[in-house]
């Protein structure tokens, strides 16, 4: 039996992403605990800087369409119905914070590339989703 009762696990869909699904295999096999899973989009224009002359929602609903079927194999692995399989546009921090929040989630999955110096301070999700998170957070080492 786990203590968590509701778990919610991020993935970048980076072929990395299967340590921290296999990771949650081992810990929450054979529990009660519920498990969704997201894959947050950041927006095109925030990327690009919102500056470009172009429309870009075709190629940001190619993407999410591809992040959805690529998130659902990771789901199928851990058995996770489609209602709790989230891919949402915005900066992943907040949209994980937002999910615990509004979900009852007590614990946040991630994967950490263990980053340090530059690299570190402008740009870990795993460190973002740590600082703010109202649940425990789980920071899987990535490994090459």
């Amino acid at each position: 039996m786990s203590a968590y009762k509701h778990i919610l696990v991020g993935l970048d869909l980076s072929p990395e992403s299967n340590q921290v699904t296999e990771r949650v295999k081992f810990l929450f096999a054979n529990t009660n605990t519920k498990i969704s899973l997201c894959h947050i989009l950041e927006p095109l224009s925030f990327t690009y800087g919102g500056d470009i002359p172009v429309d870009l929602s075709d190629v940001q609903k190619q993407l999410s369409d591809q992040a959805t079927k690529r998130l659902e194999i990771y789901a199928n692995e851990l058995q996770v119905e489609a209602a709790d399989q989230h891919v949402i546009l915005g900066h992943p921090a907040q949209e994980m914070h937002g999910m615990a929040a509004s979900n009852d989630i007590d614990l946040i999955v991630v994967g950490s590339h263990g980053r340090h110096g530059l690299s570190l301070i402008f740009g870990s999700t795993s460190n973002s989703v740590l600082h703010g998170a109202s649940c425990d957070v789980l920071a899987v080492r990535i490994t090459d």
